[in-house]
Parts: C-alpha cells; structure tokens; sequence
C-alpha cells in the first residue's frame, strides 16, 4: 500500500490516506493524539470486509456462498450485517441497486480486481441478461444461514464500502473519543465532534484529483455523503466502454445522463445506496431523489448541475481539512 501523511491546516487535527479494497482511502480526527489508533482500526475493519465480502478474494465468505451451488451456508455475523443491509439498500431503491448482478459484472469482464480487467484485452461481452433479482435471496439473518440459487453471483460492491465506512468511523469513534471522518473512496462516514465550521469534503470525479483542483466543497457536520459516478471504473468490452454500476433490468452498464450524483443522508449506506440509485433511474433521479428528501447533487454529461432538497450553493472556496467524494 502507498501510505501517506497530512497534517491538516486547522490545529489539532490529523488525517492519513493510503489504499485499499481497490481505492484510495482517508481517515481523519479531530483529536491529532487519535489518529495512529484510528488507521490502525480502519484497516483492520477494512481486512475483514474484504475476507468477508470480496467476490474477487478465493475463500472469501461471499465466494464461498456463491460457489455453493445453491446449498445453504452459515455465515458469519460480519456477511450477516452486510447481507441484511444490502437486502435493505435493494428494497429501499425499489431494486435499482441490486446484490444479483455479479453474473452481468463478469460477462462484462469485471470478473477480477479492476487493475487486472484494465491491463486486459478488451474481449467481447456474453449474452447479458436482467438480474435474477434481491428477493431471490434465501436469508435468515437470526439464524445466519444464506442461500444463493444456482446460478446467481452476489456481488456487494454497491453496499459493502458504505457500510464498513459507518462501521469503522462508529468503532474509531467509540475507542478514540475523537471526532472522526472516514472516506473510502468517495464513500464517506463522519461520526462525533466535527472541526468548527465541518468537514469541508470536495467533489471531483476521481478521488485521486489534487485537493488544489477541487472545484465544488460543501461543509459536513454528521451522518454521511456519497458519491456514485461512471467515470472511474469504466473499462472497454470489445469495442464499447461500459462502466461499474450495472442496471438490473438490462444486465447492463446503466445508461445515464448523470456524470457523478452525491447525496447526503444520516448514514454512508443511506447516501450512497441513494446516489447509485440514481446513476439506474437516470433521468428519473429527479423525481426519486426528491421524493426521497436528501440532499443531492446531480452533475449531468453537458456540465450542467441539478440540486435537491437544501443541496447548499457551490461555494467559491474553502479552509480546512477536505475528504475528496469521488
């Protein structure tokens, strides 16, 4: 992993960066004394996610449940969480963010970490076909046994980030006593005491965009923001570029007019489920993000920009700690 240190310009705070499950990831205090525990807990938080929920890890809880050949399996109470919160995420977006389509990833090619699917040959997809769907999912999260048919790949990409950035900012909170911000790649949990004016988060594309070239900044003082766009995990398959966020109807890479969508809401899976929701419902996010009531923010291909629900005027600039949302 590529570590790095920053002290932040406002006194007393820390922030560290480094990467991991495939992105560039932040962690930041408002107790300088805290960060070093801090790091410590988010990787060890973000080692179990990854044994626990990586389809491209071999052993991994969720390969093993998907190589089951629909048998039951117990899982652990780790996937349970997961599970159950990704079952939810799928009821709550009316299955626009859907478990089920691990199978219309790897026909598309994203059937490995992405560095591997970039360095490729761009083969051709196969026949792509509509998810089975959430509710196919055979789960009793009491007992913690989980029960994929046949034939189906859960991939939990779309939850298992969000929910270990509210998972690991809660834990570090809790250990620290420390205000803290926990960014794993445009995935954002903030829990505790926050700097006076807020976390300042910037949004870009990439989450690897210089701090000094963010344009957009919004303050944060609680709960999560997120952001879901079709610019970074995009890849060629054959001779088209497809992208990551997969519309369950089709099997396909969600066709949108929607570059980048951010949300705030209370939690990091309320707002990213929200925001990758909104990439499927592609001009419908309007009316599904208003009926929603969270604060968005929606930038479309041309440039232009939607906002939603109190989403605060694009300020001119910013002072202070930044967590890139990409």
């Amino acid at each position: 992993m590529d570590d790095r240190t920053f002290a932040s310009s406002r006194s007393g705070t820390e922030q560290r960066e480094f990467s991991a499950l495939g992105t560039t990831v932040t962690v930041a205090t408002t107790c300088g004394s805290a960060i070093d525990t801090a790091e410590s807990i988010l990787r060890a938080e973000l080692n179990a996610i990854d044994r626990a929920c990586s389809r491209f890890r071999v052993g991994s809880e969720i390969s093993r449940a998907n190589l089951a050949n629909g048998y039951p399996v117990v899982v652990s109470r780790l996937l349970t969480d997961v599970i159950s919160s990704s079952l939810r995420v799928a009821a709550m977006t009316d299955g626009a963010v859907d478990p089920t389509v691990g199978s219309s990833l790897i026909a598309l090619g994203y059937d490995r970490d992405f560095d591997d699917v970039l360095s490729r040959r761009h083969p051709t997809a196969k026949r792509l076909r509509p998810a089975r769907g959430w509710r196919c999912i055979e789960f009793d999260a009491r007992r913690q046994v989980l029960r994929i048919p046949k034939g189906v790949v859960v991939d939990l990409g779309a939850t298992a980030k969000a929910f270990a950035a509210d998972r690991a900012a809660e834990r570090i909170a809790e250990v620290t006593g420390s205000g803290v911000l926990v960014n794993l790649g445009g995935d954002i949990a903030i829990v505790g005491r926050t700097p006076k004016d807020g976390w300042s988060i910037g949004l870009a594309l990439a989450c690897t965009t210089p701090p000094e070239d963010v344009e957009v900044v919004v303050a944060v003082h609680a709960g999560g923001i997120a952001s879901s766009g079709t610019a970074v995990r995009a890849w060629r398959n054959g001779d088209r570029e497809v992208h990551h966020i997969i519309d369950p109807t089709t099997g396909d890479s969600a066709d949108t007019c929607w570059q980048l969508v951010t949300v705030a809401a209370p939690s990091c899976v309320d707002a990213n489920a929200a925001s990758t929701g909104a990439i499927v419902w592609a001009a419908g996010a309007v009316d599904q993000l208003g009926e929603m009531g969270l604060p968005s923010r929606l930038l479309r291909h041309d440039g232009s920009v939607v906002m939603l629900n109190g989403w605060p005027e694009d300020p001119d600039g910013f002072s202070g700690p930044k967590a890139k949302a990409a």
